[in-house]
């Protein structure tokens, strides 16, 4: 089929690769975002997806409104038989998924109709999901409701990072999207609606939600903060310097009140609404993330400071 591929950041090149080598499709076009400013200068850089496709010789699309009337009438001129999307990061107008004649195909990092939006792998790894997924489905103009071609599970480890389980899954998920197009090609694959129950939504995560709260359990504060890692990134604010925190160990330690630190020669435990948390690592404004113990000897941590 000739494909149009959407997408923009990194957990889409599996897929993209995946179909630009497949000897059944041929990548036509690749849909991203405009580039965005990147580096300490902030000078514009084309997307993960972006220089993929230019290093293979592939048309870029960059369309400001990708919903305008001109975009409509350029895809219809690239006649593409489906688009294949992966974290494209727009919502599509009716016009513009009416365009090929197989639509638009989503790959979603999740089982659906658990977790539709932004944050899948995010909000699976802070409810405390032992599994989760990736989906091929049908776009519709609603937010991840389409019906669904296929399925992957994956076992969420209870060390999982976000940036961890969705390298797992944007592998996995790039096979899961490679057969689905086939079998649409061959015609012997139909969508089937999703379930009318189950339906959980992860609207995407902003810096403040990604503050570390330690009034709540132990257990909640290491899945919360492995949500966000790398991003946005968990932090929390001790004394009046803000930093970043990289996952947390709960492990058996003498009480502390939520926010109170100990720090001693070889570890750094924060308080919360349990158990107390072995810090990892801590990355202090303008550093690179170091061993906690360390950062508490370079800080000279008051004993009535706490984490907040």
């Amino acid at each position: 089929m000739r494909l149009v591929f959407a997408g923009t950041p990194e957990p889409a090149l599996p897929s993209l690769q995946r179909l630009i080598a497949s000897p059944r499709h041929e990548v036509v076009a690749v849909l991203t975002r405009p580039d965005a400013a990147a580096g300490r200068r902030g000078k514009p850089a084309p997307s993960p997806v972006a220089q993929v496709a230019l290093d293979h010789d592939i048309p870029v699309l960059r369309p400001p409104k990708p919903n305008s009337e001109e975009f409509v009438a350029e895809l219809r001129e690239l006649g593409p038989d489906c688009c294949a999307v992966v974290a494209y990061g727009a919502l599509l107008s009716q016009r513009l998924l009416a365009v090929p004649a197989h639509g638009w195909i989503n790959l979603h990092f999740s089982l659906l109709p658990a977790w539709r939006g932004a944050a899948p792998v995010q909000a699976a790894i802070a409810a405390g999901d032992t599994v989760t997924g990736a989906t091929t489905f049908l776009i519709e103009p609603a937010l991840d409701s389409g019906p669904v071609y296929g399925v992957v599970t994956e076992t969420i480890r209870p060390s999982d990072t976000a940036g961890e389980l969705l390298t797992r899954l944007a592998d996995s998920g790039a096979h899961l999207l490679e057969s689905t197009l086939d079998g649409i090609a061959d015609g012997r694959l139909q969508a089937v609606p999703q379930p009318a129950d189950g339906i959980t939504v992860a609207p995407k995560i902003t810096v403040e939600e990604a503050r570390v709260r330690w009034d709540l359990p132990a257990h909640v504060v290491d899945r919360r903060i492995r949500a966000v890692t790398p991003n946005p990134g968990a932090w929390t604010v001790v004394g009046d310097v803000r930093v970043k925190l990289g996952p947390v160990t709960v492990e058996p330690a003498d009480p502390l009140a939520p926010g109170e630190i100990r720090a001693t020669k070889d570890a750094v435990h924060v308080g919360t609404a349990s158990a107390p948390v072995r810090l990892g690592t801590v990355q202090p404004p303008g550093k690179k993330p170091m061993n906690a113990a360390d950062w508490a000897r370079g800080a000279r941590l008051d004993a009535s400071v706490r984490a907040q």
